[in-house]
């Protein structure tokens, strides 16, 4: 069991951050065949990224939504996003063009979407929560006294810099 954080955390991180959304929208849940292809495709490349230091992959958070499964994923650059995205000896490119084949075959029952934000600053604060988020993806650091306020940490969202590994 992942041990709950005491107190009030943050986090630190210095350098470009991406912040990557991507998620599954099943619209025929009946027809596994159609969806489990992609569903079992993102575990294998999650896999594959972690376990490359120089992927880019900073960290990333599973979750589901009210259409599917989507991963918050945390990435050191755009450059590095779009080099694995791109890449045809990594898991990426086969299963997107395996996910192209079948939609173009029953077009409608699964669809993929995905969002990238360059962040420029970021706030963030973690309350006797097990590490998730920004701070399990960088650097988990206390909540200081000049930044008790949500206010003061996102005018200082990239000034502290990191001076620790990453808590994973």
């Amino acid at each position: 069991m992942t041990k709950i954080m005491a107190g009030r955390m943050t986090h630190r991180y210095d350098g470009e951050l991406v912040v990557f959304h991507i998620g599954m929208q099943i619209n025929r849940w009946w027809r596994p065949d159609l969806w489990w292809p992609a569903f079992a495709a993102m575990p294998r490349m999650l896999k594959e990224l972690s376990l490359d230091a120089d992927s880019g992959l900073l960290g990333y958070q599973l979750l589901f939504g009210s259409g599917g499964p989507y991963v918050v994923q945390y990435w050191s650059s755009v450059e590095k996003l779009y080099a694995y995205a791109s890449n045809p000896a990594q898991e990426h490119r086969p299963a997107w063009a395996a996910f192209n084949r079948a939609a173009r075959r029953v077009p409608g029952a699964v669809g993929i979407w995905h969002e990238t934000y360059l962040v420029e600053r970021a706030e963030s604060v973690f309350v006797s929560t097990k590490p998730m988020g920004l701070p399990k993806a960088t650097e988990l650091v206390p909540v200081g006294r000049n930044h008790e306020r949500a206010h003061a940490r996102f005018a200082d969202g990239k000034t502290r810099p990191a001076t620790a590994a990453a808590v994973r």
